[in-house]
């Protein structure tokens, strides 16, 4: 199963998504709105063009072109290119929103994530270590939308439009890597306490299938004296 870091393109992931952002900000600055959004969405197409003549993975190419596609044609509606950044700003606040509400629920994110990917039962719902463990995890991605949502909204209304660009890079890749640490901290935990209890009261008996249970049916009448008679 690949990594988080693998899934999301690695190093050129990052070059891929950010680097179009620069692009915007240089050509707006010396050319205007215009020039500055074909700049940007022609890079992002030709990122795209680049990986698939290499025959190379286009997925975190194509992962940054929609991105970009979608914030240059906010801007070019809004007129301004401080738009170029109103989706991510209102998607951080989105994604704190539903992340936050998971803890609210008692199901954080992390853990019901990791039980879904490995396609196993959430076992870690039964001991409140490892959901304490999760919730902290889970807390820290909140916190990487939420510190992503003020930093840049802030800098959105003063019209920082160069200093936006720096702080969707910046609070990007380097953020989630320190919310990585506290993820991966609490899934060994989990994982750990799971199968210490496990140890400690035995493999929890089988399920019985339908066949099996048809069977013990089935011995049980046998055995039942006939009360007719």
């Amino acid at each position: 199963m690949p990594t988080v870091w693998e899934d999301m393109g690695g190093a050129m992931g990052l070059f891929y998504s950010s680097f179009p952002v620069m692009v915007f900000v240089l050509v707006n600055s010396f050319a205007g709105l215009m020039p500055g959004i074909w700049s940007a969405v022609g890079v992002g197409v030709f990122f795209v063009i680049f990986r698939a003549v290499r025959k190379e993975p286009i997925k975190p190419a194509v992962s940054g072109f929609i991105g970009i596609a979608i914030s240059s044609f906010i801007a070019y509606r809004t007129g301004s290119a401080k738009g170029f950044f109103l989706v991510g700003i209102w998607f951080s606040l989105a994604c704190f929103a539903i992340v936050a509400l998971t803890i609210v629920f008692r199901y954080p994110l992390v853990g019901v994530l990791w039980s879904v990917m490995n396609r196993v039962p959430m076992k870690w719902k039964k001991d409140k270590s490892s959901v304490y463990g999760y919730d902290l995890a889970t807390a820290a991605l909140a916190a990487v939308f939420g510190a992503r949502f003020i930093v840049q909204r802030w800098l959105y209304e003063e019209d920082y439009t160069g200093w936006l660009a720096f702080a969707k890079i910046a609070m990007g890749y380097p953020l989630w890597g320190l919310a990585l640490i506290v993820v991966v901290w609490a899934i060994r935990r989990a994982d750990k306490r799971i199968k210490q209890r496990e140890a400690e009261e035995g493999p929890e008996p089988a399920e019985e299938t339908d066949e099996q249970v048809e069977a013990r049916l089935r011995e049980k009448y046998a055995q039942t004296p006939d009360q007719s008679t």
